[in-house]
């Protein structure tokens, strides 16, 4: 392989900066640099040179010996000063060495998949990680790259596996007495393999919503003060308020932690008739966003209907507190009477449905998982036919293994690898 370089820390100034190299010459490029031998693997400060033998830095030398490396290669990092002509200078230099190139993206983490020191899943962990927002986010991501997924799938493949062997077994030794029906143990096999994935596939749409955040939408009338709640709820004036109907037009998005959940907050279209084109493509727009949101909260009055059906979980609340003698159940973006409550049952609503969260994370993983089962469900039916089905049911769980596999990205992915590991930055 080649040997690739890239800055692992964040691009702009700070007080550090990390660069990386990895590949079969990244010891011998950074003795180069350093002026002498490095350490196959420890840590050494030493004065960087360039090619004319100009003193560039003084760095922190991080060497570290294959396969005891992320990537899995030899490999070693330059801690140095994090200024930008820093930086650039030393990749410069690294880019005149022979044998050595810039990493192109998700490199460094796509050789840690070749050489096993991270399988698909931990991977895809890797990357959630990376982009995690909030706390549910982290130790979701943190759950993944551990590599829980992983050894679940493990787990259930090694009892697929003796399922499947168990059945070749008595197909083998057809025309002869077999001492043991396996019928049973065999049964019992793939209903424990196919209780758990069917109780992962359930918990992957609330794990979808932690890593892509939750939706609520504000719902109500025109002028009820949608907007003004929203802008209470940010922080900021993230929507345009004014006393004129329809002042809304589009649904405007506004994204918040709440209790280390990410969710994202629609302000909508005031619902009501309108000949407004424009409006009416908002409110539109509106319903279609409310409807398919993870939570609503409607502001109505007591009497009036609700253009949208209320769901388990729904919030509604009297709009305008501020103007109300008796402010039951009501809430004021304006004064900010009732805010804390909201939050408050937000928070606790979403809390609640994210206890099912299954340590699958990504549609990926429902797809292999829902086609383990639907071959697992397969082989089932065909193993109460008898023996004489068994060679169909032993193909069907070989294809429930195959699908497992695919999971962790053993098999059948090479046509994902590109698009997953774009999505990375290049010192990654």
């Amino acid at each position: 392989m080649d040997t690739i370089f890239a800055l692992a820390s964040a691009q702009g100034k700070a007080g550090v900066a990390i660069i990386r190299v990895s590949g079969p010459l990244a010891h011998e490029a950074g003795a180069r640099l350093s002026g002498g031998t490095l350490p196959p693997r420890g840590t050494t400060l030493r004065l960087l040179r360039d090619e004319n033998d100009e003193p560039l830095d003084q760095a922190l030398v991080l060497t570290f010996l294959a396969p005891n490396s992320f990537s899995g290669e030899n490999t070693v990092e330059f801690q140095i000063h994090g200024s930008i002509a820093v930086i650039s200078i030393l990749l410069d230099t690294l880019s005149k060495i022979d044998g050595l190139r810039l990493a192109e993206p998700g490199e460094f983490t796509r050789r840690a998949l070749e050489n096993g020191k991270l399988d698909l899943a931990q991977v895809e962990g890797l990357a959630d990680l990376i982009d995690a927002e909030t706390e549910a986010q982290r130790k979701q991501a943190q759950a993944v790259l551990r590599g829980e997924l992983g050894q679940l799938a493990e787990r259930w493949r090694r009892d697929l596996i003796r399922a499947a062997s168990l059945i070749e077994v008595t197909i083998d030794f057809a025309d002869e007495d077999v001492p043991v029906d396996v019928t049973a143990e065999v049964s019992a096999l793939l209903s424990g393999v196919q209780k758990d994935l069917e109780h992962e596939t359930k918990g992957v749409v609330i794990a979808e919503r932690i890593r892509s955040g939750f939706e609520v939408a504000i719902i109500g009338a025109p002028n009820v003060g949608k907007s003004t709640l929203l802008n209470a709820l940010a922080g900021r004036e993230a929507a345009i308020t004014s006393e004129y109907a329809g002042t809304t037009r589009d649904v405007i998005e506004v994204r918040m932690d709440l209790a280390g959940l990410p969710v994202t907050l629609l302000d909508t279209a005031g619902l009501r008739e309108t000949e407004d084109h424009v409006e009416g493509m908002g409110i539109a727009l509106a319903r279609k966003r409310a409807e398919t949101a993870d939570l609503r909260v409607f502001l109505v009055e007591s009497g009036d209907a609700l253009d949208v059906k209320m769901q388990t979980g729904d919030i509604r609340l009297l709009p305008k507190a501020d103007e109300r003698q008796d402010a039951t159940n009501s809430i004021s973006g304006r004064t900010g009477q009732g805010i804390d409550q909201l939050v408050s049952h937000i928070s606790e609503v979403l809390k609640l449905r994210s206890a099912d969260v299954g340590i699958a994370t990504r549609a990926r993983h429902r797809e292999t998982m829902n086609a383990a089962l639907s071959s697992l469900s397969e082989a089932r039916n065909i193993l109460q036919k008898g023996p004489g089905f068994y060679d169909i049911a032993a193909e069907d769980m070989r294809s429930a293994i195959r699908s497992l596999e695919m999971l962790v990205g053993r098999v059948g992915v090479e046509s994902l690898l590109d698009e997953i590991f774009l999505s990375f930055c290049i010192g990654k």
